[in-house]
């Protein structure tokens, strides 16, 4: 769960932390697959545009795979995954057309890490099964996650589960990637098999 040589007390507050989110670390399953509806917009003052996906999340290793279809007629696709530390983000027209696609690039590599990391109140048993994972407490309702060079802090909330996520992370902008404030809220938990699972977040 936490690397040799953290303090004992910061693996007490996570084993507390994964048994509120209901986290269990002899779940048999390897990912955890999630259906999605939102809206999202890129630039930030661009124009809000709904959206359909299909999230997977590795339990047992820092992997991911989204896939939405949004725009006119949902005739856009986006793909943002992680797998072997290899960050892949890709958008084409009706599934054929490349519009963009930026893969295993060391900034790409590091902000999808960090959105994998970000992401783990959706696949809460994971956080007993990273052993690449390292922990530290920030302040009372602070904790600070790391894997490799990839760093995200989380808030708890009055329930003392996952309420808000913050990093700097790597966004393209133009031909070149710059580092911005990256933050994101979970709420509306309800109980599924067991685990406390946030049915709304926010990220921008």
């Amino acid at each position: 769960m936490v690397e040799t040589g953290t303090p004992t007390h910061v693996t007490s507050a996570i084993r507390d932390l994964a048994g509120r989110l209901g986290a269990r670390a002899d779940s048999n399953f390897s990912s955890v697959m999630l259906a999605q509806t939102g809206s999202m917009r890129d630039p930030p003052a661009g124009r809000w545009m709904d959206f359909k996906a299909r999230q997977t999340i590795a339990i047992d290793r820092p992997a991911f795979t989204w896939k939405a279809r949004t725009g006119p007629l949902r005739c856009i696709t986006v793909v943002d995954a992680l797998s072997n530390r290899e960050g892949d983000l890709s958008v084409k027209l009706f599934g054929l057309l490349p519009i963009a696609h930026v893969r295993d690039n060391n900034e790409v590599n590091r902000g999808e890490l960090m959105r994998y990391l970000a992401e783990l109140p959706w696949a809460p048993d994971a956080i007993l099964h990273k052993r690449e994972l390292s922990w530290s407490i920030t302040g009372d309702t602070r904790v600070a996650m790391t894997a490799s060079d990839a760093a995200v802090e989380i808030e708890l909330d009055a329930e003392g589960r996952i309420g808000s996520v913050s990093a700097d992370r790597p966004r393209k902008q133009g031909t070149a990637f710059v580092t911005r404030p990256w933050r994101g809220r979970f709420f509306d938990y309800r109980q599924i098999d067991g685990r406390w699972i946030p049915h709304t977040g926010e990220v921008g």
